[in-house]
């Protein structure tokens, strides 16, 4: 936390406002790492450092692949929704 300036108590407060799960599937954190429950990451912008949520491990990976670009997250929804419809029909 010390890396993206914010407090034990701000990380606390955006993890009560996002119920204690992370912003983007809802889910708890579920990666372990030496016997213990990893924390929500602090995810933030690379190029401003702003922060914008925390996230657990399999989301925050999932926008870095993504190289955090919006456009080819959108081709990504419209490529699964598409597949989505053609499952329906």
């Amino acid at each position: 936390m010390r890396v993206f300036g914010i407090t034990q108590q701000e990380y606390d407060m955006m993890l009560k406002e996002q119920g204690g799960f992370c912003a983007i599937c809802r889910g708890p954190e579920t990666q372990m790492y030496r016997g213990f429950l990893m924390s929500l990451a602090v995810d933030h912008d690379h190029e401003t450092g702003k922060v914008r949520g925390l996230l657990c491990k399999s989301c925050n990976l999932a926008i870095g692949k993504f190289k955090e670009d919006v456009d080819i997250v959108r081709r990504a929804l419209a490529y699964l929704e598409s597949s989505a419809q053609q499952k329906e029909v």
